[in-house]
C-alpha cells in the first residue's frame, strides 16, 4: 500500500497521526514558554494594529459607508442605458478612488486598517460590476433567456433544487434593496438572480467555523518573524529571505484556511448560501495556471465571466486575454499593499506579472511532481521576496529614525 505503484489513496489515518504528533511535540514548547515568559499577547497591541487613536475610527467609518453606496444604486429610478452606464462608471471609480484618498490623507489609519478597508471596497467594486453586467444581460435578452440565466450553474439538481425553483425570481423582480444587500454580504463575487440556498442553518457547523476563525486569528497574530534590516547586502538578504520563508508561508496557509474555509463557510451558513466551492485542490497543482485557477474560486469565476470571456468575444486572443487578467490582478495586489503602506514600489505588481513567464516555463519544462514542487517553491520563496522588499522599504521610509522600532527589530 505504501508503494507509488499502488492504487491505494486513503491516507487519512496518517494525516491524523501527523496532527497528533504535531500537537504533542509542541505542547512542551508551549508550556515552557508559558512558564518562562507568561502570556505575551497584549489586547491593546492587537487593537493598535487597526486603530492609532481609540476615539477615531476612520477605517470603520469607511466600511460603514458601503451601505450608502448600495442604496445609491437603487434611488436613480428609470433612466436611459447610456446615462446609467455613465453613472455606474462614476460610481465604480469613486469606490476605488475615494477610500484610497482617505487612507493616504489620514495618518490615523494604520496599514492593517487601511488594507482591510481597501479590501472591502475592492470586493464591493467587483460585486457591483457583476451586478451591473448581469442585469444588463437580462435587459437585452428575452424573458425566457433571462430565466435560464438566473439559474446558477452551481445549483444542485437534487430534491432541494425544487425549493429553489419555488422562490424563483426573474428580472426585474430582483431589483430590490433586499436582493442587493444579500448579494453584497454573500460569499461570492458573481451575481445571480437566484442563488442556491441551503434548507437551514446548522448551529454546530457555525460554531466550529467561529472557533476556527478565533483560533486562526490568534495564530496569525502570534507568528511574527523578526529580523534586522539595517544592512542589505546580498548574503544578508539571502539569509533573511530563508529565515522569513517558513513563517511567512505558515502565515499564508493560516490566512487561506481562516478566510477561504472558516470565514466564508461561516458567512455562507449564516446566509444559507448553498454554493460552497470557495477553493479546489490547488495543493496538487502541477502548473502555475492550475494554481491560480483553483486557490481562489470566487475571483477566478469573476475574472472568467466578466473579464476573460468578454475579451475573447471581442476578438482578443487567449494569450492577450490571460495577460490582461494577470495585469488587472497585479494592479489590485499593488493597490491593496502600496496604498495602506503609503509607498509605491511596484513589488507586488511585478511579482504578479512575473507569474506569466513562470507559468510558461513550468508548463513547458516541468511536469508531474517537478511541476508541483515548482509551484510550492514559488509560494514558499516567491512571496517572502516581495514581503522582504516591502518591509525593508517601509523600515527605511517610516521606522529608521524611531529608536523604539529600531530596537525591536
Amino acid at each position: 500500500m505504501l508503494s507509488s505503484a499502488s492504487s491505494f489513496r486513503n491516507y487519512r489515518g496518517v494525516l491524523n497521526w501527523c496532527v497528533v504528533m504535531l500537537v504533542l511535540s509542541n505542547a512542551r514548547l508551549f508550556l515552557e514558554n508559558l512558564l518562562r515568559y507568561g502570556i505575551l499577547v497584549d489586547p491593546i497591541q492587537v487593537v493598535s494594529l487597526f486603530l492609532k487613536d481609540p476615539y477615531s475610527w476612520p477605517a470603520a467609518c469607511l466600511v460603514i459607508g458601503i451601505l450608502g453606496v448600495c442604496i445609491d444604486v437603487h434611488v436613480l429610478g428609470s433612466i436611459s442605458e447610456k446615462v446609467g452606464l455613465l453613472i455606474y462608471i462614476f460610481n465604480l471609480t469613486v469606490i476605488l478612488c475615494f477610500p484610497m484618498v482617505v487612507v493616504l490623507k489620514l495618518p490615523s489609519i494604520t496599514p492593517v486598517g487601511g488594507a482591510f478597508t481597501l479590501g472591502v471596497y475592492t470586493i464591493l467594486f467587483l460585486k457591483l460590476y457583476s451586478y451591473k453586467d448581469v442585469n444588463r444581460w437580462c435587459r437585452v435578452r428575452t424573458q425566457v433567456k433571462a430565466r435560464s440565466l438566473s439559474r446558477s450553474l452551481s445549483c444542485p439538481s437534487s430534491p432541494s433544487a425544487s425549493s429553489c425553483m419555488q422562490s424563483h425570481v426573474s428580472y426585474p423582480g430582483n431589483l430590490s434593496l433586499r436582493d442587493m444587500y444579500y448579494f453584497v454580504f454573500a460569499p461570492t463575487l458573481c451575481y445571480e438572480l437566484n442563488f442556491p440556498r441551503s434548507e437551514s442553518i446548522r448551529m454546530g457547523f457555525l460554531l466550529r467555523r467561529l472557533f476556527e476563525m478565533v483560533g486562526n486569528c490568534t495564530l496569525l497574530y502570534s507568528v511574527k518573524p523578526v529580523f534586522i534590516l539595517q544592512e542589505m547586502d546580498y548574503s544578508r538578504m539571502t539569509e533573511r529571505l530563508l529565515r522569513l520563508a517558513v513563517p511567512n508561508h505558515l502565515i499564508w496557509l493560516i490566512f487561506f484556511y481562516c478566510f477561504f474555509h472558516s470565514s466564508m463557510n461561516f458567512v455562507a451558513e449564516l446566509l444559507r448560501f448553498g454554493d460552497r466551492e470557495f477553493y479546489r485542490d490547488w495543493w496538487n497543482s502541477e502548473t502555475i495556471t492550475y494554481f491560480w485557477q483553483n486557490w481562489n474560486i470566487p475571483v477566478h469565476k469573476w475574472c472568467l465571466r466578466h473579464f476573460y470571456k468578454p475579451l475573447l468575444r471581442r476578438g482578443a486572443g487567449k494569450l492577450l486575454s490571460q495577460s490582461a487578467v494577470f495585469f488587472a490582478s497585479a494592479f489590485f495586489h499593488e493597490y491593496l499593499v502600496s496604498v495602506p503602506l503609503r509607498m509605491f514600489r511596484l513589488w507586488a505588481f511585478m511579482g504578479m506579472m512575473a507569474q506569466l513567464p513562470l507559468a510558461w516555463f513550468v508548463a513547458k519544462f516541468l511536469r508531474g511532481n517537478y511541476g508541483n514542487a515548482a509551484v510550492w517553491l514559488s509560494l514558499i520563496i516567491g512571496q517572502p521576496i516581495a514581503v522582504l522588499m516591502y518591509v525593508h522599504d517601509y523600515y527605511v521610509t517610516h521606522c529608521q529614525d524611531d529608536p523604539t522600532i529600531t530596537e525591536a527589530l
